[in-house]
This record gives structure tokens, C-alpha cells and sequence, in this order.
């Protein structure tokens, strides 16, 4: 008896763990046909349904993501996914309010996307870019192959003013002193709330 099972991970924003996921299932006999970033497909053969729900939530509970339990958990993630892939390719290619890209890129009204993110993450969509954004700067100064102006345009800054500002409002440390530090400390992005 074969099955084939789809499944939306919540937290699964960064490719880091794709491999390993993919790697662990397939020793525990479960084909991934395919995984991306947030949802995973898999077939396995002679096994339940209940039995292979039981053994790929293992597999991801050990490794720190669980399954969505609704759309609305989907739909966050969903956010998460769209924003971190914007931030990935520099510069920036937006052409649109990032309200406007997700919402057209979702298939939803912004306003609910907006109030499904805060209600479930105790936070807007906003601030969490803004500090997605922030994260970048900090492995961009760490590459140190661009200038704070050259940061500021890839991500789509007005300014490299207003990029320090919101540097130093987030992480409390100017972006020279950043650079100069010794030990950089960096989130995940899937760590990032």
C-alpha cells in the first residue's frame, strides 16, 4: 500500500535544514518527492497514514519544526517565506509596496495577512522585516565586500541614515561599531520574531 502525504512546516523559513529533513526522513524508509521552504510531500509504502504523520512530525519536532496545524499557521508561514526570499536576491528587486508584493503574491488582502501575522506572532509585518533586513545588513558588513551606501541600496534604504537608524535601533550598536567588533552575533532567519 503506497501513500502519499503533503504537509506545511511551520518555521521552515531557511534552506539550512532542507537537506538534513530530507535526509532523516529517507532513513526511516519515507520518499520526500519533494521540499521546499515551509511544505514537504512525501510517499511512503506500507505504512498508514497515521503511521507516517507520527514519523515525519518526529523527525521534524527533532529538529525544531512542527506541523501546521491550520490555514492560518500556513498563511503566516507563507509571509515568512515570501519576505526572507526578497531580502535573498540584491539588490532588492521590488518595484512594489512590500503590502502591495505579498499581497499579490498570496492571494490576499494585505489588511487580513496583516492582522492573521500580529495576532499570531505578537508582532507586525513590518518590524519583522525590518529585522529580517537587519540580519542581512549584519552578514553583508561581516563579507566586508560593500560599503554601508552600497548595503543601503542593495536592501532598498532611502539612505544609508536611515539604514543606521534602524541598525542601532534594532541591535543597540552603531554599524561601524558592528564592524569592528570582535564576535558578530547573527539570528536565523527562521529564528527571527
Amino acid at each position: 500500500m503506497e501513500s502519499i502525504r503533503t504537509y506545511w512546516i511551520m518555521n521552515m523559513v531557511c534552506r539550512r535544514c532542507l537537506k538534513v529533513i530530507k535526509h532523516e526522513l529517507e532513513e526511516i524508509n519515507i520518499e520526500v518527492f519533494s521540499l521546499e521552504l515551509g511544505k514537504l510531500t512525501v510517499r511512503a509504502i506500507n505504512s498508514t497514514d497515521k503511521e507516517i504523520d507520527s514519523k515525519v512530525s518526529d523527525v521534524l519536532h527533532t529538529n525544531g519544526f512542527e506541523i501546521a496545524k491550520s490555514e492560518e499557521e500556513k498563511l503566516v508561514d507563507e509571509v515568512k517565506i515570501t519576505l526572507i526570499h526578497l531580502i535573498k536576491e540584491l539588490p532588492m528587486q521590488i518595484k512594489e509596496k512590500t503590502s502591495e508584493h505579498l499581497a499579490s503574491t498570496l492571494h490576499r488582502d494585505y489588511k487580513i495577512l496583516s492582522k492573521l501575522f500580529s495576532k499570531k506572532e505578537h508582532t507586525t509585518i513590518e518590524k519583522y522585516f525590518i529585522k529580517l533586513k537587519i540580519e542581512r545588513v549584519k552578514e553583508l558588513i561581516q563579507l566586508q565586500q560593500y560599503t554601508f551606501s552600497d548595503i543601503a541600496y542593495m536592501l532598498d534604504y532611502s539612505s544609508v541614515n536611515h539604514l543606521s537608524r534602524q541598525f542601532k535601533n534594532i541591535t543597540g550598536i552603531s554599524m561601524t561599531d558592528y564592524k569592528n567588533a570582535e564576535g558578530w552575533e547573527r539570528q536565523f532567519y527562521d529564528e527571527i520574531i
